[in-house]
């Protein structure tokens, strides 16, 4: 890992050669979704008669696809310029679609996030889901929502992004609701296919709209991003900036369209290491990073928007992590809270672009390392209540020291994982957005804190849960020490040990010079260290369990608030949800049983009232004068029959009498 870092961080791959020709990794990016894709088929239809149960296929997949995501940054870092190439997928007119892909250094780095925690997940839900009577379908789900988030990640044009954010929508919503047999899952999975659907809306119009500023001709990011530079059109190149936003607030949980993430947690653990942690929710970040020339084209207020949100979300979330205890609550919550870091680092335009990606690359790693330990505490325990544990750090030893430091990492703790990261998006804020570095600062003090009360309930004091606990499988502990040695390594890649070169690699524009502020370190640190120190304060090994310190500091009334997560899900459902099934849907129902079903009952009394005079013009004229055609014709027959008798003498009588009739008629 040591020496994969020195390759990365080597400063002769800088900027000096940038615009050399792409490596072979970078030109056969593309095999990386193929081959996910390729190993769901087989995993769907070969997995339950395959060794395994099909595990195989997306392990495999992985490993070849991390090979080649490694190779790609590698080639990011030694100066290889853009990669890209596609094939024509569809004409409309003279609008023209090239399905392909695009690699650059944002590509790279994420390309390398998606694969190794997705192989990760894979490896650890081995254990953790054996035993599920869904298990090899679960498999399926997953290797092909990564082969979903590498669609997105490789995307050179708008569309076939869509199809990616779409696939991995869909995903979602199967693998929260993996037990749809208990209502609270199949009800999680609707909320967050409903939710992320709000904005999946606003940013299709947004696709719309950037095409035609392309000219209507071409859907292509670069091409849009070109286009806008030299459009003058500023008010539609605002509301392109605003509708694209609205698929992250939905994809990225911003406020007020957070809502799904926190119940998505019912979905198994793995599910939400990888999807709620570390892949789709970064989606809607990536997004705005992607198309970032018509967020910085746009009118000023847009990223203004943009950067209240991300505040308003990174606060709020983390005071609500405060008072969890589901701890997969905690780390939902948490989740909101980070990827809002990321959205207001991009607030900040140009100068906080690489600094937001940096904190995604190490919140990847260090969430996906939180929520896979969470899940270990989980299996041994057979709880997700943080009430339920309590002393597990010498009962779970790998679980305790790969979860502290991936704690360590969220909290800033100097020289671990996130402390990079929210260091230099200290930095940027510090230098004309002081708001936002008061914010910031806040949201690292509370961060620390219940990350602390997270760690302090869980692995210090007595044991309060009712199984005997345990240290999970090596199978699961294996991933975790992966991903903690990840989280470490992640962070040093934005320091001054290897000249900040994770920012050579994602940056908007002109590579950003970057240096060392220790007083801006030195806050930051004092922010996390006061956090963690108040939360040792009150949930220490020493401190009473049976009523929550914070509950009896806040009173009942504020913690009642936070509780009921500021009532936001409570307004949702009553004032949009309630009216909407009360009203709405009733009317629709009334309208439906009365106004539709009447006219097609109506018409079909009519049709039988009508079939039934038809029936009798059947049966008693049409049927009448054809049956009495036949019985004229068979009384006509028989009366034949009588004249023809066949004797001789009959005849001639009839003869001698038509001849006498004859004359009669001629001689009258």
């Amino acid at each position: 890992m040591v020496g994969l870092l020195h390759i990365l961080a080597q400063e002769t791959g800088g900027t000096e050669a940038a615009g050399s020709a792409p490596n072979w990794f970078m030109t056969h990016a593309y095999i990386i979704p193929l081959l996910l894709v390729a190993s769901a088929a087989l995993t769907l239809f070969f997995g339950k008669r395959t060794p395994g149960k099909g595990t195989v296929y997306g392990i495999t997949a992985l490993v070849i696809g991390l090979v080649i995501a490694l190779g790609c940054l590698i080639g990011i870092a030694q100066g290889s310029g853009v990669a890209t190439d596609g094939v024509h997928w569809f004409s409309i007119g003279g609008f023209s679609v090239d399905a392909g892909y695009y690699v650059d250094g944002l590509a790279a780095t994420m390309l390398v996030v998606v694969t190794g925690v997705s192989l990760m997940v894979h490896l650890y839900a081995m254990g953790y889901m054996h035993g599920d009577k869904r298990y090899t379908w679960f498999y399926f789900v997953l290797s092909l929502f990564t082969a979903a988030m590498t669609v997105v990640v490789l995307a050179p044009n708008l569309f076939e992004l869509l199809v990616g954010w779409e696939v991995m929508g869909i995903c979602s919503y199967l693998l929260i609701g993996h037990w749809y047999e208990e209502h609270v899952n199949s009800s999680s999975a609707i909320k967050a296919f409903i939710t992320t659907r709000i904005g999946d809306v606003p940013f299709m119009f947004g696709i719309f709209a950037c095409i035609v500023l392309a000219g209507g001709t071409t859907s292509n990011i670069q091409a849009i991003g070109e286009a806008v530079g030299v459009s003058h059109d500023t008010v539609l190149v605002t509301a392109a900036a605003l509708l694209l936003f609205g698929g992250t607030i939905g994809k990225s949980a911003q406020f007020p369209l957070h809502v799904w993430l926190p119940d998505a947690m019912a979905g198994p653990t793995p599910v939400s290491a990888l999807i709620h942690a570390a892949t789709m929710v970064a989606a809607g970040v990536y997004l705005v990073g992607r198309m970032f020339e018509v967020f910085v084209h746009a009118d000023p207020a847009v990223l203004t928007i943009v950067g209240t949100i991300g505040a308003i979300t990174m606060l709020g979330a983390a005071i609500l992590a405060m008072v969890q205890d589901d701890i997969k609550r905690v780390l939902a919550y948490s989740t909101l809270s980070q990827l809002a870091y990321m959205v207001a680092g991009l607030s900040m335009g140009e100068t906080g672009y690489s600094a937001a990606f940096f904190h995604l690359f190490t919140h990847a790693f260090f969430k996906g390392l939180l929520f896979l330990a969470a899940g270990s505490l989980i299996h041994a325990v057979h709880s997700n209540n943080m009430s339920d544990m309590g002393g597990l750090r010498s009962k779970m030893p790998i679980t305790f020291i790969t979860m502290l430091i991936g704690s360590l990492a969220l909290a800033g703790f100097p020289l671990i994982g996130g402390f990079w990261s929210k260091d230099e998006l200290l930095v940027t804020a510090s230098t004309g957005h002081m708001w936002l570095f008061v914010m910031f600062l806040v949201t690292a003090i509370a961060t620390a804190f219940y990350t602390g009360r997270m760690l302090f309930l869980t692995f210090y004091g007595p044991y309060r849960g009712h199984a005997e606990p345990h240290e999970s499988p090596s199978v699961m502990t294996g991933p975790l020490v992966v991903l903690a040695i990840a989280t470490v390594v992640a962070g040093f890649l934005g320091s001054p040990f290897t000249n900040y070169v994770f920012a050579d690699w994602v940056h908007f524009g002109t590579p950003e010079v970057h240096s060392f502020h220790g007083a801006i370190a030195g806050i930051g640190s004092i922010a996390a260290l006061a956090g963690l120190a108040l939360g040792w304060l009150l949930y220490g090994p020493k401190r009473d369990r049976e009523v929550d310190p914070l509950r009896r500091g806040l009173g009942s009334g504020v913690w009642g608030v936070l509780q009921h997560r500021y009532y936001i899900d409570d307004f949702y459902f009553g004032g949009i949800v309630r009216p909407v099934r009360d009203s709405v849907s009733a009317g629709v129902v009334w309208f439906n049983q009365n106004v539709l079903d009447g006219v097609v009952n109506g018409a079909a009394v009519a049709a039988r009232s009508g079939s039934g005079a038809i029936m009798w013009v059947d049966r008693n004229l049409i049927d009448g004068a054809v049956n009495g055609a036949g019985t004229l014709m068979e009384t006509f027959g028989k009366a034949l029959r009588l004249v023809q008798s066949g004797k001789v003498q009959w005849y001639a009588v009839g003869l001698f009498a038509g001849v006498i009739a004859l004359s009669l008629f001629i001689f009258r």
